[in-house]
């Protein structure tokens, strides 16, 4: 029997609902608008589209849109200096510079100059040690998504073993740290690891993050495993020549044979990003003002 298919779509829609719901009890009961700030330095063509949409991703769901726009060259000591006056705006709640950064600026740099309240990114090192050690923090909005998909799908995560494939620190080992939060037993594979197709096999949930078009196939995957995948890579058509099309990091047609659950590419995990980009900006308007924390919307 053919896996269950997990939409994303769907899925975002109803967290940007909820969302949405919360903004405007915040406006009635409380007289806050939830506001966030996203910063695009120079021209590059998918980052502009991202802050795009983002900024009517937020405005869609009842939040304030501050966008930032700076030249290619802009310098450090201006980005920062903007940065730091998003730090000090009662109105911020969320502050996003969207990377990547021209060459010239040091990202790290950038991100740490963030406070960590305000970084709904969750890229901060404060953040990234408040997560490892299992305490409250911002979270990496796509990990966040995949746990959102899976908390859904299976209620409580206790026990499931879990392999992660890929180490990055944006997703690799932020989704680890939220299941071991959940308390699964996590493996993080990668591409030093030894009998990888046997290891996926033993799973009960494979997190596809490794940046390889369909490198994971059906015979990697355990009858009834749920699949999160994660990669979004563009490859030439099969089929139409001169085209390309988008695929995962897990060969679809194969793993669906094989999977009890799994969400496709495009329109899995994907959406879920910016829709927890909005429910960790009202998470951070909420823990700022002292009020309680939208449900179902945190780690």
């Amino acid at each position: 029997m053919a896996a269950k298919i997990i939409d994303g779509k769907e899925f975002a829609a109803s967290v940007r609902g909820k969302v949405a719901d919360h903004v405007a009890r915040l406006k009635e009961q409380n007289g806050i608008t939830p506001g966030l700030a996203v910063v695009l330095v120079g021209e590059d063509p998918a980052s502009a589209v991202y802050v795009k949409n983002k900024g009517k991703s937020t405005v869609e769901v009842g939040m304030n849109s501050y966008e930032h726009r700076l030249d290619a060259d802009t310098s450090e000591e201006v980005l920062l200096a903007l940065i730091d006056q998003l730090n000090n705006d009662p109105a911020v709640h969320g502050i996003l510079c969207q990377l990547p950064l021209p060459g010239h600026l040091n990202e790290e740099l950038v991100i740490n100059s963030i406070v960590p309240e305000k970084d709904v990114d969750g890229f901060h090192i404060s953040n990234v040690g408040l997560l490892g050690t299992g305490q409250k923090s911002m979270v990496p909005c796509t990990p966040l998504g995949c746990l959102m998909m899976l908390r859904d799908h299976h209620g409580s995560l206790s026990g499931l073993n879990a392999v992660v494939v890929g180490r990055s620190n944006i997703v690799g080992k932020p989704m680890a740290n939220l299941l071991l939060k959940d308390s699964c037993t996590v493996t993080i594979a990668h591409s030093r690891t030894k009998n990888i197709e046997d290891l996926c096999r033993s799973a009960d949930i494979v997190v596809a993050a490794v940046g390889r078009p369909e490198m994971i196939t059906g015979d990697w995957i355990g009858d009834g495993a749920t699949v999160i995948d994660v990669g979004i890579n563009r490859i030439p058509h099969p089929e139409k020549e001169g085209k390309t099309k988008l695929v995962g990091d897990v060969h679809f047609a194969s793993a669906v044979e094989k999977a009890g659950a799994i969400t496709p590419v495009p329109g899995g995990v994907g959406p879920m990003t910016i829709a927890c980009l909005l429910a960790n900006t009202v998470t951070a308007c909420c823990r700022s003002n002292g009020l309680e924390e939208p449900e179902g919307l945190t780690a």
